[in-house]
């Protein structure tokens, strides 16, 4: 898989994040689109994965308190689903964030993901579970602190 990322709206990785998320999101999950576009995709770091040119699978990163970066939008498209995908996204945004000595990840994961977080490392955090979009959520938090290279 060839991973790319960039930052801002005017780019066609966001462009492909976006076709992802719409299919995901808003179509299979029913999130008003007004809230899955929001004030975050101008600034967020858009990381997009791409088997054979096409955009199978997504997420964005923005900074978080205490140098940190909040993790968000992880999606892959329904065709491209247990492969991995996601989880190859996700190990290079935190060699992304470990090279750049971030001190944690943070996300808030659909309940049903919490084991998929879990077996990349990111465990519960004392927050109770809270609806977001029509969508049960819990905080789960990765520390990078402890990451060697």
């Amino acid at each position: 898989m060839n991973i790319k990322h960039q930052i801002g709206i005017n780019s066609q990785i966001y462009q492909d994040a976006l076709e992802i998320r719409r299919r995901v999101f808003v179509d299979e999950q029913a999130v008003p689109e007004d809230l899955e576009i929001d004030q975050n995709d101008p600034i967020a770091d858009n990381y997009v994965g791409y088997l054979d040119e096409t955009a199978a699978t997504t997420a964005r990163t923005i900074a978080a308190p205490d140098h940190g970066w909040h993790v968000q939008r992880v999606a892959t498209r329904i065709n491209f689903r247990h492969r991995h995908l996601a989880s190859q996204l996700l190990q290079q945004i935190i060699a992304d964030a470990t090279d750049q000595q971030i001190a944690y990840l943070i996300l808030d994961a659909q309940l049903a993901a919490i084991p998929f977080y879990q077996q990349l490392g990111f465990q519960l955090t004392s927050r109770e579970q809270f609806l977001d979009a029509g969508i049960m959520h819990r905080e789960m938090k990765l520390d990078l602190t402890h990451t060697t290279k």
